[in-house]
């Protein structure tokens, strides 16, 4: 008689393997495309937040208008914080300092915003651009002082408000 061994064969060990690189493979994309869909709600939902930041900016401080730099809508180093033209503590430090480090954005996107005009500043345009296109945001996104966000499906920036406002709203 032969003795029983216990355990799993090689073919069957294979045959667990392919079936769980076959969900892998069908599994991966879905996620990165619900990552990338993340970021970009994130990226809208910071434009909206900045839209609302430059409104109370302006209303508080209309002798400036809108804010010249992102930064000027963000805490002051002190704390708590002390609201001022240059620190108007209106949105979060990673946001105006565009990511912690300072410049490597928030979510997969780099954000930029600027006030012109005037003295007082009477126009802004804010734009949310993917860090790696593809990787991280499909999509790129603005605002003028109309507060519409904007889409670009080509990830391009908006160098200009008058380029910004030619970009089709959201849904």
């Amino acid at each position: 008689m032969r003795p029983r061994t216990k355990g799993f064969s090689l073919i069957e060990l294979l045959i667990v393997v392919a079936i769980i690189l076959i969900i892998a493979a069908i599994a991966i994309p879905s996620l990165l495309r619900a990552r990338i869909a993340a970021n970009e709600s994130s990226a809208v939902a910071a434009i909206r937040t900045i839209n609302s930041a430059m409104i109370s900016y302006n209303s508080t401080y209309p002798s400036v208008g809108y804010a010249a730099v992102l930064l000027n809508l963000g805490p002051s180093a002190a704390s708590p914080c002390t609201a001022t033209s240059a620190t108007a503590c209106l949105i979060d430090s990673s946001l105006a300092n565009n990511g912690i480090p300072a410049g490597a954005g928030k979510s997969g996107f780099s954000f930029v915003a600027t006030g012109a005009g005037g003295p007082p500043a009477d126009t802004y345009y804010i734009t949310a651009t993917p860090i790696a296109l593809h990787e991280t945001g499909d999509r790129s996104f603005c605002s003028v002082e109309d507060a519409v966000v904007r889409a670009n499906p080509a990830g391009a920036i908006a160098g200009s408000e008058a380029a910004c406002a030619g970009w089709s709203p959201l849904n």
